[in-house]
C-alpha cells in the first residue's frame, strides 16, 4: 500500500481497514487479561491444581505483559513496525494454542507467560499505528475506535468466558484466538505499513537494560498481585522480591537516560504534556481499576448479588464508555481537551460521591447510577488524553511513547487494585474494632436485638444455651457486615478523591494546534511537541 507525499500512510479507505486490523489483534490481548478468571475452578480441576496454585495463570500473564509493554517501541527498532506487528500477533496466536492445550499446570504457566510477553507489544502497536495512519483531524476519532477496542474486552471477558466454559470447555477461550490471529496476519500484511518516520536500525542491544527491566517490572507486578495474599511485609518473599525490584527499577533508569540505544526509551518524558498526560493516565488508572474491583464484591458479599446481577450492575458503566468514547473523539477538534477530560474527572468524582453515600438498602438502580455516571466519565477522559499524549510526541518517538503510556496505565491500575483490596481489608478491622466497643448488652438495644435473636433460635428449635451461642454469633456478624460495608464507603471516598485530585493537573496540558481538515499537523511536519 502506498501513500501520497506527505500523507500518513493508509490514508483513504484504507485506514479503516487498518483500524480494523489492528483492534482484530489487540482486543484477544485485553480479553485474555479477564476471560480465564470465570474458568479457573475448571482450570484447576483439570489441571490437578490448588487453589492458590491455579492463580499463576494470571500472575504470569500480567507479569509477562507488563514486561514486555515499555520495550514496544525498542523492538520496533530492532524489527520494523509492520514485522513487529506480524510476529507479535503469530507468536500471541501460537502460545494462545499452546495454553489451550497444556495437559500440566507447569506448562500452562509457561504458556501464559510468553502469550503475555507475545501480546504486551500489541496494544501500543496498534494504538501508534493508528494514530499515525489517520490524518490529524481525525486522530480524535482513531483513538476513540482504539479505545472502544480496549474497554469492550474486559466489559465481555467474564460473560463471554462463562459461556465458553459451561458450553464447550475453558480450553476453548485459548483456542477461540486462533481465526483471529491468523485473520489479523493476513490483513496485517496487506494493508499495515511501514511507520514514515522509524528510527535508523539498533546497533546494539542493551542487555542490561532487559535484564533490570525483567527484575524490576516483573517483581513489581509479582509483588502487587501478590502481595495481599501474602500480607504484604509480613512476608519475607514480599520483603525480599519488593527490594530486588525497587533496586533494579532505580538502576533502570539511571541506566536508560545514559545508554545510547536505551531498551525502554525515557526520554520521551522530555516531552512536557506527553509527560503530564502520562501521569494523569496513571492517577485515573489507579481510581478506574479499584472502581472495578471493588464494585461487584461490594453487591456480592453485603447486598447478596448473584454473580450475573453483580455483572448487570457494571454493565451501563461499560455501555456508557462506548457510547461517549465517539463523542469525545468528535469533540477533541471542537473544544479544547482540558474541559473534555475536566468533566469525565468531575463526573467519575461524583459517581463515586455517590457510591459512598449508599446504604445498604440501596436498590438495584440505586447502585448501578452512579456506574453509569462514572461510565460516562471515564469515556470522556480516556479518548482525548490518549490523543493529547501521543500528539505530543514527534512521529519517530510514537511507539516508544506507546508503549511507556499504556506500561504506566497498566501499572497503575495493579497499584490501585492492590491499594483497594488493601485499604478495604485494614479498614474492615479498625471499624471492627471501633464497633465492637459499642456492642454491650448493659445498651437496651443491643440487650433487645440479643433477646430477639435468642427467642428466634428457640423457636426454630434450639436450646436456650445453643439459642444464645447463635445469637452471640448473629450479632458478631452484623458487625463485621458494618465494619466491611464502612471500609467499602472509605474506599469509595478516596477513590472520589483521587479522580478530583487530577483536575489541577490539567492547567499543565496545553490543547494542541486544530489542524485543518485534511491537513498535516504541527507535530507532523516539525516534529514540534506540546509544551507546558
Amino acid at each position: 500500500m502506498t501513500a501520497a507525499a506527505g500523507a500518513p500512510p493508509g490514508a483513504g479507505a484504507n485506514k479503516w481497514i487498518v483500524a480494523v486490523s489492528t483492534m482484530m489483534a489487540t482486543i484477544p490481548v485485553i480479553l485474555d487479561v479477564t476471560i480465564a478468571n470465570v474458568a479457573l475452578d475448571h482450570m484447576r480441576g483439570s489441571l490437578s491444581a490448588a487453589v492458590d496454585e491455579i492463580t499463576w495463570v494470571l500472575t504470569s500473564f500480567l507479569i509477562a505483559n507488563a514486561i514486555s509493554l515499555p520495550i514496544t517501541g525498542w523492538l520496533t527498532d530492532l524489527l520494523g513496525r509492520k514485522r513487529l506487528f506480524i510476529v507479535a500477533t503469530a507468536a500471541f496466536t501460537l502460545t494462545s494454542v499452546a495454553a489451550g492445550g497444556a495437559p500440566t499446570l507447569a506448562l500452562m504457566v509457561i504458556a501464559r507467560f510468553l502469550q503475555g510477553i507475545a501480546g504486551g507489544p500489541l496494544v501500543p502497536l496498534s494504538q501508534s499505528t493508528m494514530m499515525e495512519t489517520f490524518p490529524p483531524h481525525q486522530r480524535g476519532v482513531a483513538m476513540a475506535i482504539w479505545g472502544i477496542g480496549i474497554m469492550f474486552a474486559p466489559i465481555v471477558g467474564p460473560t463471554l468466558g462463562g459461556w465458553i466454559t459451561d458450553n464447550w470447555s475453558w480450553r476453548w477461550i485459548f483456542y477461540i484466538n486462533v481465526p483471529i490471529g491468523a485473520l489479523a496476519i493476513f490483513l496485517a500484511q496487506l494493508f499495515i505499513s511501514e511507520s514514515l518516520a522509524e528510527r535508523p536500525p539498533l546497533k546494539r542491544i542493551d542487555v542490561l537494560g532487559l535484564v533490570l527491566l525483567v527484575l524490576g517490572v516483573g517483581g513489581l507486578q509479582f509483588v502487587l498481585d501478590r502481595g495481599q495474599r501474602e500480607d504484604w511485609f509480613s512476608s519475607p518473599l514480599i520483603t525480599r522480591v519488593t527490594i530486588v525490584a525497587a533496586l533494579a527499577l532505580v538502576l533502570l533508569v539511571v541506566h536508560e537516560l545514559r545508554t545510547r540505544d536505551p531498551v525502554v526509551d525515557l526520554r520521551v518524558l522530555r516531552h512536557g504534556a506527553f509527560a503530564v498526560a502520562t501521569l494523569v493516565m496513571f492517577v485515573i488508572g489507579t481510581a478506574f481499576y479499584g472502581v472495578i474491583v471493588l464494585s461487584p464484591l461490594l453487591t456480592q458479599m453485603l447486598m447478596g448479588y448473584t454473580a450475573f446481577l453483580a455483572g448487570l450492575v457494571l454493565a451501563p458503566g461499560g455501555a456508557a464508555t462506548l457510547l461517549v468514547m465517539p463523542i469525545a473523539g468528535v469533540l477533541i477538534n471542537r473544544i479544547d481537551s482540558r474541559w473534555i477530560i475536566g468533566t469525565g474527572c468531575l463526573l467519575n468524582a461524583y459517581g463515586m460521591y455517590m457510591m459512598a453515600t449508599l446504604t445498604l438498602e440501596a436498590n438495584f438502580w440505586q447502585v448501578m447510577f452512579p456506574r453509569f455516571v462514572q461510565g460516562l466519565g471515564i469515556g470522556l477522559t480516556f479518548v482525548p488524553l490518549s490523543t493529547v499524549a501521543l500528539d505530543a510526541v514527534p512521529l519517530a518517538d510514537l511507539g516508544h511513547a506507546s508503549g511507556l503510556f499504556n506500561f504506566i496505565r497498566t501499572i497503575g491500575g495493579s497499584i490501585g487494585i492492590a491499594a483497594m483490596a488493601t485499604f478495604l481489608e485494614r479498614g474492615a478491622q479498625a471499624h471492627q474494632a471501633r464497633l465492637v466497643g459499642h456492642v454491650s448488652l448493659y445498651e437496651p438495644a443491643v440487650w433487645q436485638r440479643y433477646q430477639d435473636h435468642v427467642a428466634m433460635f428457640v423457636t426454630r428449635g434450639a436450646d436456650p444455651a445453643t439459642a444464645e451461642q447463635q445469637a452471640w454469633k448473629l450479632l458478631y456478624d452484623g458487625v463485621r457486615e458494618q465494619a466491611l460495608f464502612l471500609a467499602f464507603l472509605d474506599d469509595f471516598w478516596r477513590l472520589s478523591i483521587i479522580f478530583a485530585s487530577v483536575i489541577p493537573l490539567l492547567v499543565f496540558l496545553r490543547r494542541p494546534r486544530r489542524p485543518a481538515a485534511g491537513g498535516v499537523g504541527e507535530g507532523e511536519r516539525t516534529g514540534a511537541v506540546l509544551e507546558t
